[in-house]
């Protein structure tokens, strides 16, 4: 068989569809001609790949047996599936055969000479134009990217993830991305969870701190306003207490950061950082004020996600500064230079990722357990203290440690970010979960890594006198950052869209009235919908559900009902509720924060 027949034309189309999986296919896959020897027949006659010890990858059992319990027997059509490993097509092929047009494919394949194997013997073309078919390449930030794009199938449908049993045999590297696959694909369960759940909550809530957060300044100007000072980012695990000493010893050498939640236990240490910072935008954040003393944080500036309840920024008794985060009103309309954070839904990795932004040096990691010791999940003064839950287990320096979902994909989301900013982080080890790319040392040893004001030198952040300039120039910045911005007004938008979703809930009707008939106008119709409600950049995330709910009108569906004519005029009016209140607060300068 000619083992390239397909290869030249299945590249170009890759080269169109997915540019930058072809241009890593080109740098690392070997010469085609070099591949031929490895192919043969096996005892099942069938063409087969030999390893490098003279198996072949189908020795045990033929592909059909490998394949067989893939195709899903439910909601296939609005559906996914994650291949790990495409051998020679065998896998692919079986799903492309058994699985209904709509559902999607995603193919990851480490090896570039098996993935050369595979295009050449199959013309993917039709399938990788139409996207029915995608070949993911081995990297982190694509396969991310890649399984956040099937965003409508975890919604409407399922996402399989596929192991091929076969290609492990090749070598490690299909075990990690299996890994990885399964991580993202957690991750993304949380993050669509929370969007569907609370994406109204959080940019009602943004739109409620629109003209107070305008006042209170902007971020801007602290971008790299550390200049390489060392920051402390000290969060409310059980083993705050053991490394309150050590983070005190540090106040005059590094910037000491908390989330707004751990200030209550922050003081019950001894120690008030020099900014805190809040993202939770549920109502359970307002427990923190039962236990924290506003005398004493009044000295505390908070730093707070525009998504936080409106009253949990008026009720701190400190100074404050909004922070615009992704999947808001910012992603779309804000400048350049202004900062637009991925807070990640966890407000230590948020902290991680705002004081590289601001330019921070070596970090350190206080209290940050990411599970449970003993019956503990928090320090003592932390709101949540007395939660004694736990559903998984991570792994600690002495056996297991129990955690949850949330935390696990947070420890995730961290351990990710200190291998890709290559983060030069330490952590106050208490007995929590391990932190990969961190180094543990003890509390005792933090004198190692930041020497005291005596033993500073010039090498680390200029030295103690530089280090203090640095603090107090940060200090001098963040004061100044909480200047008022200009408070820009916009025209109403309320009457164009009633009047374009009144034209095309007409259409609809009529076209209901026989839905067998007009089955492909009422897909055209309802996706002209869906394309006009994402056509406006300050409207689309409040629109994020209704959004959702107009693709699953269409997603996976051959026919249609009254149901979904009923659904879609519920829709229409959520819709023009929303643009209510958008003009609302978008068309008055009127509405500034008390």
């Amino acid at each position: 068989m000619n083992h390239t027949q397909f290869l030249a034309d299945n590249t170009k189309a890759l080269a169109a569809a997915q540019p930058q999986l072809a241009a890593w296919l080109a740098a690392n896959a070997p010469a085609p001609e070099t591949l031929a020897p490895r192919l043969c027949l096996n005892r099942w006659n069938m063409l087969d790949v030999e390893l490098e010890d003279g198996r072949r990858l189908f020795d045990a059992f033929p592909p059909h047996f490998a394949y067989r319990s893939w195709p899903p027997t439910e909601q296939a059509e609005r559906s996914a599936t994650i291949i790990v490993g495409a051998n020679l097509g065998y896998g692919i092929n079986h799903m492309l055969e058994k699985t209904p047009p709509r559902h999607r494919l995603l193919v990851v394949e480490p090896d570039p000479a098996m993935l050369t194997l595979c295009l050449g013997l199959t013309d993917y073309r039709p399938f990788i134009e139409s996207g029915r078919l995608t070949f993911v390449e081995p990297r982190f930030d694509a396969l991310v990217a890649a399984v956040r794009g099937c965003d409508k199938q975890f919604l409407f449908g399922r996402i399989l993830l596929q192991a091929d049993l076969p290609s492990q045999q090749i070598g490690p590297a299909y075990a990690h991305w299996i890994r990885i696959c399964r991580e993202q694909l957690d991750a993304l369960s949380v993050e669509l969870s929370t969007l569907r759940r609370a994406q109204d909550v959080m940019v009602g809530n943004e739109l409620s701190n629109f003209r107070r957060a305008l006042a209170d300044g902007d971020m801007k100007s602290l971008r790299g306003a550390l200049d390489g000072l060392p920051a402390i980012i000290a969060g409310a695990g059980p083993s705050l207490a053991a490394s309150a000493p050590a983070v005190a010893r540090l106040a005059d050498r590094a910037l000491v950061t908390a989330a707004l939640q751990t200030l209550p236990a922050m003081q019950a240490v001894g120690i008030r950082p020099d900014l805190a910072l809040c993202i939770d935008y549920s109502d359970g954040i307002f427990r923190v004020y039962d236990r924290l003393d506003p005398e004493w944080a009044r000295h505390v500036p908070l730093i707070y996600s525009t998504k936080v309840q409106p009253e949990v920024v008026r009720r701190y008794p400190g100074p404050t500064l909004p922070l615009w985060t992704v999947g808001g009103m910012a992603t779309f309309i804000a400048g350049k230079d202004d900062l637009v954070l991925d807070a990640a839904g966890n407000v230590s990795v948020a902290l991680l990722r705002l004081l590289h932004w601001m330019g921070a040096g070596r970090m350190v990691l206080a209290g940050q357990d990411f599970g449970w010791r003993g019956e503990a999940s928090h320090a003592a003064g932390h709101h949540a203290a007395a939660i004694t839950v736990g559903t998984l287990d991570l792994p600690g320096r002495d056996g297991p440690v129990r955690s949850t979902l949330p935390y696990a994909t947070a420890l995730r989301d961290m351990e990710q970010d200190i291998r890709t900013l290559q983060l030069d982080v330490v952590n106050l080890y208490g007995g929590g979960a391990l932190i990969r790319g961190a180094r543990d040392i003890t509390p005792d040893a933090i004198d190692r890594e930041l020497p005291p004001p005596a033993d500073c030198g010039n090498t680390d952040g200029g030295g103690a006198d530089g280090r203090a300039d640095i603090l107090a120039g940060f200090r001098q910045r963040l004061d100044a950052a909480m200047t008022p911005c200009e408070q820009p007004l916009f025209a109403p938008r309320l009457p164009q869209w009633r009047t374009s979703l009144r034209n095309a809930q007409k259409r609809l009707e009529t076209l209901f009235r026989k839905p067998e008939r007009h089955g492909a106008e009422i897909v055209e119709m309802l996706g002209r919908v869906h394309f006009y409600l994402r056509q406006d950049p300050i409207c689309t995330p409040y629109l994020y559900n209704e959004i959702m709910d107009v693709s699953g009108l269409v997603h996976g569906r051959d026919r249609f009902g009254l149901s979904q004519m009923t659904e879609f005029r519920q829709i229409a009016r959520r819709v023009l509720d929303k643009i209510r209140r958008i003009d609302e607060v978008m068309t008055s300068a009127g509405q500034q924060a008390a």
